[in-house]
């Protein structure tokens, strides 16, 4: 209304300077008489001039008698030597006035003019790099995408695997379309939802999930997005991103990387501060108090750090639900497969469960990749479907990365890799409890592995016992074992074997208390556990003595110890068939599972091991 007014107002001011202009000109041209310079010459030499004003361009007068009814004249001047010399011929003759407006107006306005547009194209480039959006006066707005119910086509129906997410999640929705009805005991909505876990779960996907099925407007932004160079742009944003949603009520404000702008304040207090990074969080919790969570606005949040968030933006009344988005489980990777590949020609005899069950760990958007991969393979492979031996290889190439059949090995080395792989597998294979070997290979692939043994995962396992981690570690030393064994020396190639077995080994004295001299005390804890990565020790002193210490490292040292020298015994009893495998894996370069079993029906079993320290 308040633009509209000011509208009228200007287009009123201007028609009354149009009309009297107009007026102006038609009183001068019914009052006064524009003649020839000959015919007021004429005029001055009858005596008919009474008074002249003469200008620099044009004379104006008055007559005695009026002529033609007009009294009053004008005339623009001539140079008096050339009607001097004009007027005894009797020609007919006036001047005429050149207007020098409109090059005068050209030639100042379009230099000024150039200068404007230069100016304003420097200052909006400028302000897009600084994230003003739009110009130096939008520095401060929200750069959220917003989607209304008709651009969100993504539905529950596409999200697979996280079926208790999408249970807590289902709540907002009955919400959102029918607010009223769902509080009718009294009950509210909460204000917050923090989605949490591991980066490529499905995390922005839910959310994405949840605007349209409940068919709101879908505020998408990244926590990063708020946090400029200039102090006091991020709580601008803020207050801008819950105006705009409140205007559109009921709606989803979605805020991807929540970390990026929620990291708890004064959390390194000897790296000194942030003051902006502190200003948005300040701003975005007084918004998160300041909103009704009956008005229909929900705001979902999404971190795989939720640990280093401030405290202040978890309590109750802010975020206070937090959503677990974690690993699928092998139903739900199933689940998961089957949605991506519903545009894949797959094969009519592959089965996803198996597929499944190769893929222990992978996220959904690992999936997504494996099936992509999956059906590049049997692309490049000119298929007409995508087979079970595409995913193979789908998996391997994720896992083991690219294969690198230019890097020629020499043929000791060849034999040492190929030793070295068939010792994890005869290892696996006698351990009553691993999982089954499903391939080997001598090919090299990815970075730095010359070899690589796979094995197949029967069910996902959360909990492991004592002797299932010293079978784990004794696979890992089966390699180094073998090349022991046969070559009586030692390489390089278990470097990662020895990592990994470390690790484990120093887990179970210090973190799992799993030696009964220690007793049940844990000397290490976890340090910051970001979701999706292993767990380290925090820094600092160690919270024991140096006499301790010296028993978690001989303890450690120990049960690495006894782990290799059984892996040894295992490899001895079975010399032949170790022998055996090297030789045909040399040949084939890859022994997969059928062949594997062949072979392993006739290895002797690795009796119950001893303990491994006491």
């Amino acid at each position: 209304m308040g633009s509209l007014r000011k509208f009228d107002i200007l287009f009123f001011i201007i028609a009354a300077f149009a009309i009297l202009a107009v007026h102006d000109v038609w009183v001068k041209s019914q009052t006064v008489a524009n003649v020839p310079y000959s015919e007021f010459m004429t005029w001055v030499k009858d005596g008919k001039v009474k008074e002249i004003s003469v200008g620099s361009d044009q004379i104006q007068g008055e007559l005695k008698q009026p002529d033609g009814g007009k009294t009053r004249f004008i005339t623009t001047r001539v140079d008096p030597n050339l009607a001097q010399s004009l007027a005894p011929s009797g020609v007919k003759f006036s001047g005429r006035v050149e207007s020098n407006l409109l090059p005068n107006i050209l030639g100042w306005l379009l230099p000024l003019g150039l200068v404007i547009v230069a100016w304003m194209f420097v200052a909006k480039r400028m302000a897009n790099k600084m994230g003003g959006g739009g110009g130096m006066m939008s520095i401060g707005k929200s750069k959220a995408k917003v989607y209304v119910e008709t651009d969100v086509k993504v539905t529950f129906k596409d999200v697979a695997g996280v079926d208790e997410s999408k249970a807590e999640l289902q709540e907002v929705v009955s919400f959102l379309r029918d607010p009223k009805s769902y509080g009718r005991l009294g009950a509210r909505m909460p204000k917050g939802l923090l989605l949490v876990g591991p980066p490529g779960t499905g995390k922005t996907l839910l959310a994405k999930a949840v605007a349209g099925e409940a068919g709101v407007p879908f505020f998408s932004i990244s926590g990063s997005e708020f946090v400029e160079m200039f102090v006091g742009v991020g709580a601008a944003r803020v207050r801008d991103l819950f105006d705009q949603a409140r205007q559109k009520a009921p709606a989803i404000i979605f805020i991807d990387e929540l970390d990026a702008m929620g990291r708890a304040r004064n959390a390194y207090p000897g790296m000194g501060g942030h003051d902006e990074k502190e200003q948005t969080l300040n701003q975005l919790l007084v918004e998160l108090d300041g909103f009704d969570s009956s008005s229909g606005i929900v705001l979902i949040g999404a971190t795989n750090r939720p640990e280093i968030l401030d405290a202040a933006l978890l309590r109750a009344g802010r975020f206070d639900r937090q959503v677990l988005v974690d690993r699928p489980e092998k139903i739900g990777r199933k689940a998961i497969l089957e949605v991506h590949s519903q545009k894949v020609k797959l094969a009519a005899d592959l089965d996803m469960e198996t597929v499944a069950s190769l893929t222990p760990g992978f996220t959904g958007a690992d999936l997504a990749n494996l099936v992509n991969e999956a059906a590049l393979a049997a692309t490049r492979r000119n298929g007409t479907e995508v087979t079970y031996p595409d995913f193979e290889n789908a998996i391997e190439r994720i896992v083991a990365g690219l294969e690198k059949r230019s890097r020629i090995l020499n043929p000791h080395e060849r034999r040492v890799v190929a030793f070295h792989e068939m010792g994890h597998a005869l290892v696996a294979a006698s351990l009553p409890g691993s999982d089954p070997v499903q391939k080997i290979s001598i090919i090299p692939r990815g970075v730095g592995a010359l070899g690589y043994t796979i094995q197949r995962p029967l069910e996902d396992r959360f909990l492991m016992t004592r002797k299932e981690l010293e079978n784990k570690m004794a696979v890992l030393l089966g390699g180094r074992a073998a090349e022991l064994e046969v070559f009586a020396h030692l390489s390089t190639g278990a470097a990662d074997d020895l990592s990994r077995v470390a690790n484990i080994a120093r887990s179970m004295v210090t973190r799992y208390a799993m030696i009964p001299d220690l007793g049940n005390v844990a000397y290490e804890t976890d340090g910051p556990n970001f979701l999706g990565t292993t767990s380290t020790p925090a820094p600092g002193r160690p919270a024991y003595s140096d006499h301790t210490a010296n028993r978690i490292d001989t303890a450690v040292q120990t049960i690495v110890e006894v782990s290799f020298v059984r892996a040894c015994k295992i490899l001895k009893d079975n010399r032949e068939l170790l022998d055996e495998g090297a030789t045909l894996l040399l040949a084939q370069e890859t022994l997969v599972e059928a062949e594997l079993n062949r072979m392993f029906a006739r290895l002797k079993l690795d009796p119950e091991p001893a303990a491994a320290a006491s």
